[in-house]
């Protein structure tokens, strides 16, 4: 589904930023519902966002700070446009993502 695609984009984002050893990170996605779940602000009703959710969130504690950000679709242009070329070449730069 579209909320697992944008979980999928969180939870890697911060897969590839531990394995930087970034430890301060701000977290900006276009879909309200995803962020303010993360927050703690929206309950996870679909089971199958859960392991998802639980990914993110476990993730989220392991960086001194990580704040997250709602921003509009059309001020996440660029991000989208690399989603959409991951998909149509099945390619992409990120890491493979783990949900248990």
């Amino acid at each position: 589904t579209n909320n697992e695609a944008e979980y999928t984009g969180v939870v890697t984002g911060l897969q590839c930023a531990l394995s930087m050893n970034i430890s301060n990170i701000i977290v900006e996605g276009d879909s309200q519902l995803i962020i303010r779940q993360i927050e703690g602000v929206y309950s996870v009703k679909s089971p199958n966002l859960r392991p998802f959710h639980k990914a993110a969130t476990d993730l989220r504690k392991q960086f001194e700070s990580c704040q997250l950000r709602h921003i509009y679709r059309n001020m996440n242009g660029r991000a989208d446009a690399l989603a959409n070329e991951a998909m149509d070449t099945g390619k992409s730069d990120g890491f493979g993502i783990i949900v248990e």
